[in-house]
């Protein structure tokens, strides 16, 4: 399965900024070993159910560490027997728009 989620901190910085609880969520997320990428709206993350939700978890804990509040956005791509698909999406795609 593929997840993206997005985690939003209340921020308690003068200016806002929730860059040091987010950037402890990627490193949950990159420590974990699982296949994934981050982007300015999403991490994604592959593996399966039950390592991707711990992962997740992690993240959220680390982040409510830091923040008195945390929202979570979490879509999933849940296709049983693939694997891999966190790039092999993309390189179909991209096959597609070269023909």
């Amino acid at each position: 399965m593929i997840v993206a989620f997005s985690l939003s901190p209340m921020s308690t910085d003068p200016d806002g900024s929730v860059t040091d609880a987010v950037a402890a969520a990627v490193r949950v997320v990159r420590e974990s070993g699982l296949p994934c990428e981050t982007n300015a709206m999403f991490t994604n993350i592959e593996g399966e159910w039950d390592e991707v939700m711990a992962v997740v978890k992690r993240a959220v804990d680390v982040v409510t560490a830091a923040s008195p509040r945390v929202g979570l956005v979490l879509k999933a791509d849940i296709r049983p027997g693939y694997t891999g698909q966190l790039t092999a999406k993309v390189d179909r795609i991209d096959r597609a728009l070269e023909e």
